[in-house]
């Protein structure tokens, strides 16, 4: 029985072993599953055929997603005598790193985004108001 779901389960794992092959064959710093994450998309605009079997694996998979958090939860606990000691410090860093991330993403925003023109009268000004 050929199901569509096991097929995009199959190319899945395929495309996460194509990605750490590249990764790790080419000493990339960037991880196997990021590279196949890439190599899928580009299998999705190079194979249309393709969509169907990963549009149904996804759908089997994020029903289910919220169960990556349990090892989150694992580790918050695990770590828990180590939060309270350094918590403070995490808090500072989150907030600082946060802070800096969006001071750094708005100077880039602006810098790329084109210049709307500034005007230099008032939007209701026009020549017969002015009189």
């Amino acid at each position: 029985m050929d199901s569509p779901i096991l097929r995009g389960f199959t190319l899945l794992l395929l495309l996460q072993l194509a990605g750490e092959a590249v990764s790790r064959g080419l000493s990339l710093p960037i991880a196997g599953p990021i590279v196949g994450f890439v190599l899928a998309a580009i299998a999705l605009w190079a194979v249309p055929l393709l969509r169907e079997p990963l549009k149904a694996a996804a759908g089997a998979l994020l029903p289910h997603l919220s169960l990556l958090f349990v090892p989150a939860g694992v580790g918050v606990v695990l770590y828990l005598k180590e939060l309270r000691q350094d918590g403070l410090a995490i808090i500072v860093a989150i907030l600082v790193s946060t802070w800096i991330g969006l001071a750094t993403t708005a100077w880039v925003g602006e810098k790329l985004l084109p210049k709307s023109p500034k005007t230099t009268a008032g939007a209701g000004d026009t020549d017969e108001s002015r009189s």
